[in-house]
């Protein structure tokens, strides 16, 4: 429910501001990687606003989405480390815990050993 809530009152009002900005930029301008010649460049493409536009938001993005990934790198490790020493000392108590059940096992045993039971003495 809550997500068709969003959809229908972000998403879509966003996806028509897009589109609106889209028609209204049609214009085609010419993007040159030349930067000796201005007149005459040697890479260029001519393309209309709104793709320009678009895939600088979509370059944009991802880039700061590496470099996101890149400075959180630090807290990654160290949640790896904390998780394999979590684990390392999850084996060490399930081992201890085996060990404490197998010695309480071994004196069970030796106390029933001694109940013996010992009829009463004839008079």
């Amino acid at each position: 429910m809550f997500s068709k809530i969003v959809f229908w009152l972000v998403l879509v009002p966003i996806a028509i501001i897009i589109l609106m900005f889209a028609v209204a930029n049609r214009e085609h301008v010419t993007v040159s990687f030349d930067p000796f010649s201005a007149h005459a460049p040697a890479a260029a493409i001519s393309i209309p606003v709104f793709v320009l536009v678009f895939v600088l938001v979509i370059l944009g993005i991802f880039i700061g989405g590496v470099a996101s990934w890149l400075r959180q790198s630090a807290y990654r490790r160290a949640a790896r480390q904390r998780d394999a020493e979590v684990n390392a000392l999850r084996r060490e108590i399930d081992a201890l815990n085996a060990r404490l059940n197998h010695q309480a096992d071994r004196a069970a045993t030796d106390n029933a050993a001694r109940l013996v039971y010992r009829p009463p003495a004839a008079r």
